[in-house]
């Protein structure tokens, strides 16, 4: 699993994120800031757990983010018995 965070606030719309990894990110019109799809908000910062399949699309979102609020780390799970 993979741990999406963004800080929102400080996007700039520039839509590199939703180019590289469109399953994921999408422009809002009502702002024209990107949405991180699935997130949920707390204290400003975005987050959302998805499968490891998305990694190398939102990290290569997060790279060449211009502003750097992106960022992909991989978690550990623990599965219960």
């Amino acid at each position: 699993m993979i741990q999406i965070i963004q800080q929102r606030d400080k996007c700039i719309g520039c839509r590199v994120c939703a180019e590289l990894a469109s399953q994921r990110w999408c422009l809002s019109r009502k702002d024209g800031r990107c949405n991180l799809i699935g997130a949920k908000e707390r204290r400003g910062f975005y987050k959302v757990v998805v499968a490891d399949e998305e990694f190398e699309a939102n990290h290569l979102a997060a790279i060449r983010c211009p502003e750097k609020i992106i960022k992909v780390q991989k978690i550990k799970t623990t599965h219960a018995i």
